[in-house]
């Protein structure tokens, strides 16, 4: 799941996430962590141009890297996603030397999400061409792979290029797994070329069969037909634990069955890889929801 408290975006954030502070958030990842997730995502922004984009966004947003290592020495077990690093606004060998750092310090525990980026503003703010940004993701990601693979590295690209570059330490397991983020037919065809996983955007269950098969065509075309894959979908923010239905935004779930269901339908449709949410209106709330989650959904999703 994405963490609370690391992003105040007015869209996915709860009131009590504005004075929750680094303790709370400690708490959360400790309690997905001991409820048996498989990892804790922290998204990524750097910074939101003011108006109408700042006044939905929020401009806290906490600093993946650094969030992820601090939560990396808290934790032991769970996985730690940036959800997702916009990979155009830096330099690979950068992603691939803070990634590499990470990897290593939480002892092999990194996924690194990554995606195009969206608010054209930021892009702006921070000089990376905006009409881009696709085509510097899917540079960045084969300079990674060559980076991850070899002590000295080259890369000649359109856009980016280096010679006999070193960049470590290296991730644990020699490569990071890459999961790749997006809502559309471009994002599935990075996740064949490239990627071992995909981060969803909200898709409709409907929609996983068209996601399966573009990611399947796209890895045999670039040489990849035995690539296994782990496609995520996202369930409807829950609230498990019987709270009033009028404090939580429209689509939200209240029932363990419910949620159940929707997870069960997406893994008959071809997810593997389920991307929870849940609503409170405290931390405590939130972190009950987590244990609720953990004890009432988990058992029934595989039940007949």
């Amino acid at each position: 799941m994405q963490l609370p408290i690391q992003s105040l975006s007015r869209a996915i954030a709860d009131p009590w996430e504005e004075t929750a502070n680094v303790a709370d958030l400690v708490a959360v990842a400790q309690r997905a962590e001991a409820a048996g997730l498989a990892f804790v995502g922290v998204c990524d922004h750097v910074a939101i141009p003011r108006g109408e984009i700042a006044d939905r966004m929020g401009t806290t947003w906490f600093d993946t890297v650094a969030t992820l290592g601090f939560l990396a020495a808290h934790t032991t077990t769970v996985r730690l996603m940036s959800e997702v690093w916009v990979a155009a606004y830096r330099h690979p060998l950068q992603t691939a030397s803070s990634f590499g750092t990470l990897d290593h310090l939480s002892g092999g525990r990194v996924v690194l999400g990554v995606g195009a980026g969206h608010v054209e503003g930021e892009f702006d703010a921070l000089g990376v061409p905006f009409a881009e940004r696709g085509a510097l993701l899917d540079e960045a990601l084969a300079a990674l792979a060559g980076g991850w693979d070899h002590e000295f590295a080259s890369f000649a690209g359109e856009r980016l290029r280096y010679d006999d570059a070193g960049v470590g330490p290296r991730p644990v397991a020699g490569r990071l797994p890459v999961w790749i983020g997006g809502s559309g037919r471009r994002a599935w065809e990075r996740v064949g070329r490239f990627g071992d996983g995909y981060i969803p955007m909200g898709n409709p269950v409907a929609q996983y069969a068209e996601i399966r098969d573009v990611v399947q065509a796209s890895a045999e075309a670039a040489g990849r037909p035995d690539a296994a894959f782990d496609l995520g979908f996202m369930p409807a923010g829950a609230h498990l634990t019987g709270g009033p239905a009028d404090a939580f935004p429209p689509g939200t779930v209240f029932t363990a069955d419910a949620m159940a269901d929707q997870i069960r339908a997406a893994r008959t449709a071809g997810a593997n890889v389920m991307h929870v949410r849940f609503r409170g209106r405290s931390l405590a709330e939130y972190l009950e929801q987590i244990d609720a989650f953990a004890e009432t959904v988990v058992p029934l999703v595989d039940r007949p």
